[in-house]
């Protein structure tokens, strides 16, 4: 798959995600604080957004690692959107219900090359044997 493919890929799986982020953050919105509504909604999003990442956007299989990894790949989009959402709001006096869709869109480039390195990143298991095949080979030659 290219990485053309994977980028229309993720930004479907994006499109899902804001949505899923958007209705969280204005159901928590009438219970919360703003800051609290997003940091919630985004956690939760996030669980979502690694499985649809996993299977549909690069066709791999999700592991704990990746799980417990994945977040990791959201810290850049987190500050980003969390700065965005705080500048935006009680900065520039901007709406805090339209505030995060806003945010969101400088955090995207961003979250695709580091979800994809994350993502593609073969697992050490993989790679510990690649390289034992590899010596091996350079053995024989």
């Amino acid at each position: 798959m290219t990485v053309q493919v994977q980028l229309v890929r993720f930004a479907l799986v994006g499109v899902v995600n804001t949505g899923t982020y958007y209705g969280l953050y204005l159901v928590l919105l009438t219970w919360l604080p703003y800051v609290a509504a997003h940091v919630v909604a985004f956690a939760l999003s996030m669980v979502g957004s690694f499985f649809l990442t996993s299977y549909f956007t690069y066709k791999t299989r999700p592991t704990w690692r990746k799980f417990l990894l994945f977040p990791l790949t959201n810290a850049a989009n987190f500050i980003v959107t969390t700065s965005g959402v705080y500048l935006l709001v009680d900065v520039l006096h901007f709406g805090s219900r339209y505030a995060p869709l806003i945010a969101a869109a400088a955090a995207i480039p961003i979250t695709f090359v580091v979800s994809r390195t994350i993502m593609l990143r073969p697992e050490p298991a993989r790679r510990a044997a690649q390289v034992e095949r590899d010596v091996n080979v350079s053995r024989v030659g």
